[in-house]
């Protein structure tokens, strides 16, 4: 395959002797931006609470959605749960009563029952072999049968058995992606049209920033090692970002076929229509190192762009049609 070249330093990402179908360059770029972001009318609400201003502090998120002008009706709800911040940002100028808080509600449902750091969850009984799958929730019979797919799909680089020292078993790779897409689900179902949701980084957008147009949601990567700058900015609509790196909980996606962290990448972001096979794929890609993205362009309806930790940015070739 032939590498679709982009202006200025441009370089080959060559895996196995041959020439991967991804993009490369060195990074930082002259790309504006990677500069520090002067988010324009339009943008929209900022993850975690932050926003990507140059005097903004070391926030975790990956993934922002950036800043929302004044005077845009809707409102911004942050929720603590899962171990980090999911933030709507609602665009609707009239929100149906009880949406919100059923949306929230199952987050937290969610959280209780799927956390590996509550003794009483229902990921934790199984693990200690207090609760069998055969008799666990139908939806921790779905997500462990969807953690079995990954692990065929990606060739073992997504591995809920490989997560943990102890080898019991741990979906969060996959569960806040689904969750959040799920939240998202029920705003929809409650008339929610216009709004995005980002739980810690993992984004989902629905409708558009500006309701009645067509105008996409921003969305900012954030570069992995200065905090104040982006290193790209997509444009999304109906859509899902997730991104892997070291943002937010330091090295702590390990490689499953050698057991140590995978260090070839500072980030990956996959950018497609699932926000829960997105944040998986993110995951597994990550571990992979150069060569996820050779593995993504191949997912159909997927795109990725990731930061080596040599300094150079890979991209798939249709994250073009996504790049602001």
């Amino acid at each position: 395959m032939t590498i679709s070249r982009r202006p200025a330093r441009v370089q080959a990402a060559v895996a196995d002797g041959k020439i991967t179908n991804v993009q490369a360059r060195q990074f930082p770029s002259s790309d504006p931006h990677s500069q520090p972001d002067r988010a324009g009318p339009g943008d929209a609400g900022a993850a975690a609470g932050v926003t990507a201003s140059t005097d903004a502090p070391d926030p975790p998120a990956a993934s922002i959605v950036l800043p929302r002008p004044a005077g845009h009706p809707g409102f911004v709800h942050a929720e603590p749960v899962m171990g980090t911040v999911v933030l709507f940002d609602v665009r609707d100028a009239d929100v149906p009563r009880g949406a919100l808080e059923r949306a929230i509600a199952h987050l937290h449902d969610v959280d209780r029952r799927f956390s590996t750091y509550k003794p009483d969850s229902e990921v934790s009984r199984l693990g200690r072999g207090e609760l069998v799958l055969d008799q666990a929730s139908p939806d921790l019979r779905w997500v462990m049968g969807l953690c079995d797919e990954l692990a065929r799909l990606t060739d073992g680089y997504f591995d809920a058995h490989a997560f943990r020292p102890d080898g019991h078993p741990d979906p969060t790779g996959v569960v806040k992606g689904w969750a959040v897409e799920d939240a998202a689900f029920l705003l929809l179902e409650a008339g929610v049209r216009d709004f995005a949701v980002n739980g810690g980084g993992d984004i989902v957008t629905r409708g558009s920033p500006e309701p009645g147009s067509q105008a996409p949601w921003r969305v900012g990567i954030r570069h992995p090692i200065e905090r104040d700058r982006l290193a790209a900015v997509l444009e999304v609509r109906d859509g899902a970002v997730a991104t892997s790196g070291t943002y937010e909980r330091g090295a702590h996606v390990v490689d499953p076929h050698t057991g140590r962290p995978a260090d070839e990448l500072l980030s990956l972001t996959v950018v497609g229509s699932s926000l829960t096979w997105a944040d998986a794929f993110a995951t597994a890609a990550f571990a992979m190192g150069r060569r996820g993205a050779e593995w993504l362009a191949a997912r159909e309806g997927y795109e990725a762009f990731a930061i080596t930790s040599d300094g150079w940015t890979l991209a798939t070739p249709g994250l073009d049609r996504f790049r602001a």
